[in-house]
């Protein structure tokens, strides 16, 4: 297992309802191991062989919000 800690912007995310569904929609991605859901920023620890930032990105937005990875 090859742990990765990727790092994404939230826009859209404007309250604590907003992050309880955010922290949902990741839980669904398989290898996704542990996860810090702030406010407008995530921060997820992932095996990369079973969750890749791409597949982060885009159960964030299939939960209706705009994800992109910090630089």
């Amino acid at each position: 297992m090859t742990t990765k800690s990727t790092v994404l912007d939230v826009e859209g995310m404007t309250c604590s309802a907003c992050v309880r569904h955010v922290e949902q929609a990741l839980r669904g991605v398989d290898g996704v191991e542990k996860l810090d859901v702030k406010i407008g920023k995530v921060r997820v620890d992932h095996d990369e062989t079973k969750a890749t930032p791409q597949q982060l990105i885009e159960a964030i937005a299939e939960a209706g919000y705009e994800p992109r990875i910090t630089s």
